[in-house]
């Protein structure tokens, strides 16, 4: 009887220790998703950073060149495929990118 209980305890002991790992596996799995996450946020900054750099010079290049400051024909074309592939939600993101390369309308 006395094995049974030894079983019983190692039984329970190994349960709680799976328990453990378990509400442990989660936060693990998040900060690990967090990870990647904050991991993304920066190439989108660094890479809206670049476009936007690149942008104004087109701009700037336009503008030298006696062309207009913007081409509305182009920042159709961009916020179409916005469009297409994200939605309403695209069409926003779009609008915030094309501020960011030529300022304010």
């Amino acid at each position: 009887m006395a094995a049974t209980t030894v079983d019983a305890m190692n039984d329970n002991a190994a349960d709680a220790s799976n328990a453990e790992s378990g509400a442990s596996s989660p936060d693990a799995h998040i900060s690990s998703l967090r990870t990647r996450i904050d991991e993304i946020d920066e190439t989108i900054i660094r890479l809206w950073q670049e476009r936007a750099a690149l942008s104004q010079e087109v701009g700037k290049t336009r503008v030298a060149s006696g062309g207009t400051r913007l081409v509305l024909a182009r920042e159709r074309q961009i916020l179409d495929r916005f469009r297409a592939v994200l939605g309403e939600d695209g069409v926003q993101l779009a609008l915030l990118i094309l501020r960011a390369g030529r300022g304010p309308l």
